[in-house]
């Protein structure tokens, strides 16, 4: 039931920031796009991740997002599928690690993003084809 490739699912146009941005660019697009992990490249080139979890622990700790740069704060050792591994893949990474998204890479080059939300919605279309969501 969930041997699709994952590029059949993935988001390809990802919103990306670089790891020498500022934090406060990183909150401006979470709030503007309404996403809650961004992938952090250089060029093409997958170097980390940044999730409103992340933006959420420094609340307390008083850091300017004008004066912190993303590379000091993001997850640099960052779990990856690629474009041809199955949604089941992507559904059983979910569920052991907590995650809610999985960048897709090829060659280390970022292909796009799949979220939760992705196989939830693969899956209800799956069982009710004829809904519109």
């Amino acid at each position: 039931m969930m041997n699709e490739p994952l590029s059949s699912i993935m988001t390809t146009k990802v919103i990306t920031a670089g790891p020498d941005d500022k934090l406060s660019v990183a909150r401006d697009v979470f709030m503007k796009n309404r996403v809650h992990h961004l992938p952090i490249v250089r060029g093409t080139r997958l170097v980390g991740i940044l999730t409103t979890y992340d933006m959420f622990k420094l609340i307390d700790s008083g850091h300017d997002y004008h004066n912190v740069l993303i590379k000091d704060v993001m997850t640099q050792k960052v779990a990856t599928l690629e474009p041809k591994d199955k949604v089941g893949s992507a559904a059983e990474l979910f569920l052991e690690n907590l995650f809610h998204a999985v960048p897709i890479v090829e060659n280390g080059e970022l292909k796009g993003i799949v979220t939760s939300f992705d196989v939830i919605k693969y899956e209800f279309h799956k069982e009710y084809p004829t809904q519109v969501i």
